[in-house]
């Protein structure tokens, strides 16, 4: 009788620990490193946090980063004190992932300025996925053509000019496992002058992407309204 009160007790033990186990594995998610646009703040990731907390990601798991004057979008640029707080929110949502690997999603100028410290910091191979969502990765066209480019630090030489020497230089650079953009022809910002491409290509996609998604949504509400799709690319 003792025996088996043993034995079942082992077992008992076991299919807890077993589930504990398995629990823990479930638990086990990339950190997800989110970036703003020029001149947004944390909060416009709100519906995106939501989204995420309620499928099992922990506060401590999800990393905003707050960066750029909050009241000259022409100030901003992708080079100085714009990058520190972007670059050291990658460097501690690495050092906590409990998978080795993060996930970093990026609107408007947000997605190359994440994409511009992930190739600085030289992590592309540590993030399993990238999403630009609404980013001018070919530039914009109502920035100019560098040199021509109208004058500010948004569309100079660390901006978003097209050819400008920071695109240029970001162009090919590997971002992650996977690459995904979300854009839309709708957007306000990136087709401000009526034409959304760039050689050819919406200025939103990402060279060697391994898909993108097209909605009928304004700039910003690309951010907000397709939480969904950010949280189905990431998992």
């Amino acid at each position: 009788m003792i025996i088996k009160r043993v034995i079942t007790s082992c077992k008992t033990l076991l299919a807890v620990m077993s589930l504990l186990s398995a629990t823990s594995v479930l638990a086990c998610l990339d950190s997800v490193v989110l970036v703003h646009g020029n001149t947004a703040d944390p909060d416009s990731w709100q519906n995106t946090y939501n989204l995420l907390r309620s499928q099992g990601y922990a506060k401590e798991d999800i990393f905003r980063p707050d960066w750029g004057s909050k009241t000259c979008a022409s100030c901003n640029n992708h080079s100085g004190s714009e990058e520190t707080p972007v670059k050291t929110a990658i460097s501690a949502a690495l050092s906590q992932s409990c998978t080795g690997k993060i996930d970093v999603i990026g609107h408007s100028m947000g997605a190359t300025l994440a994409a511009q410290q992930i190739e600085k910091l030289g992590v592309a191979a540590y993030v399993d996925t990238f999403v630009g969502v609404a980013g001018a990765f070919r530039g914009l066209w109502s920035c100019g053509v560098y040199p021509m480019n109208f004058w500010s630090s948004t569309c100079g030489s660390a901006g978003l000019s097209v050819s400008s020497p920071f695109l240029d230089g970001l162009y090919g650079v590997p971002l992650g496992d996977k690459v995904y953009s979300i854009k839309s022809y709708s957007d306000q910002i990136i087709c401000a002058t009526g034409v959304c491409t760039v050689g050819g290509y919406h200025s939103s996609r990402i060279w060697s992407e391994d898909a993108t998604f097209t909605y009928t949504l304004g700039h910003f509400e690309l951010q907000t309204d397709t939480a969904a799709k950010q949280l189905e690319l990431i998992r």
